[in-house]
């Protein structure tokens, strides 16, 4: 398996494992909470198929990569993309990131800046900043997140069964946008995942993104579902998306957070038209 070292931690390296197929203009998938790049399939294929080099990699804790003791915030996880694109030597790449993985995308952008970057597109993003705060008030209020974390020390893979049902609007969309198998199937994903990254992600979905976002000079795409249940539209992509001028907000009427698996279709024809395949988009 394809790894990259972005460091070590006592006698052992930590290495981030990656996939890397086809070939033509780069497109790297930053995968969501708690998850890995195993999620991006309904994705990673049309992209393929369209003559994009396509990058899928797991980040720090979850997946084949190393499950550290800490660096489960977004300078590190940035860090570690950083040394990937440099890795693999990634210019003029497209940026894909859903939820958490919207983080890196945003921060990237804002720290390291765009000279290996064209565009980006964010699904369901953490940006501009979730915590409810003075200068933040259309945030959300710190309780919730005290909660998510009580609710992981007490029974992580029970709170991974709550996280599904509210990824998908389970209640609404078990038997038509998803199967009881996908869940099944995300729900394993989640708990490969190490204990210690699903308690440590929730502190960094807190990150205030709103300096990063200032610096970003590629075209986004903001793409999200008006029901999302995970990021609250109104406090995450319609509210971005005015700080982002020149941007383009997408909404899914009635879509989940879920959405690179659920609404699977409606995610790839936009970003095929984003990125310049308008006749993949429309077949």
């Amino acid at each position: 398996m394809p790894f990259v070292t972005v460091g070590a931690e006592n006698s052992a390296p930590v290495d981030i494992y990656y996939e890397d197929h086809g070939a033509g203009r780069p497109v790297v998938l930053i995968h969501g909470f708690p998850f890995n790049g195993a999620t991006w399939e309904k994705v990673s294929g049309p992209l393929l198929a369209a003559g994009y080099r396509t990058i899928t990699y797991d980040r720090r804790g979850f997946g084949n990569s190393s499950h550290t003791a800490g660096g489960y915030d977004y300078d590190t996880f940035t860090a570690d993309l950083d040394t990937l694109m440099r890795e693999l030597d990634l210019r003029d790449a497209i940026l894909i990131g859903h939820s958490m993985g919207t983080g890196e995308v945003t921060r990237y952008l804002g720290r390291y800046g765009s000279d290996r970057v064209d565009r980006a597109v964010l699904l369901a993003p953490l940006a501009p900043f979730l915590l409810k705060t003075a200068d933040n008030p259309e945030g959300v209020e710190q309780r919730l997140f005290d909660g998510f974390k009580q609710a992981i020390l007490a029974d992580r893979f029970a709170f991974l069964s709550q996280f599904c049902n509210n990824f998908f609007n389970w209640d609404q969309n078990k038997g038509k946008l998803v199967s009881e198998e996908a869940y099944r199937a995300h729900w394993n994903i989640g708990a490969q995942a190490s204990a210690k990254a699903t308690l440590d992600s929730v502190d960094a979905w807190l990150t205030d993104f709103r300096d990063d976002v200032s610096r970003i000079d590629v075209p986004v795409l903001i793409v999200q579902g008006d029901q999302d249940r995970v990021l609250p539209y109104p406090a995450t992509g319609q509210r971005l998306q005015p700080m982002l001028p020149g941007s383009q907000l997408i909404t899914l009427k009635g879509a989940p957070h879920g959405t690179p698996w659920t609404n699977a279709d409606e995610v790839n024809r936009a970003i095929m038209e984003f990125i310049g395949q308008p006749a993949m988009a429309h077949a």
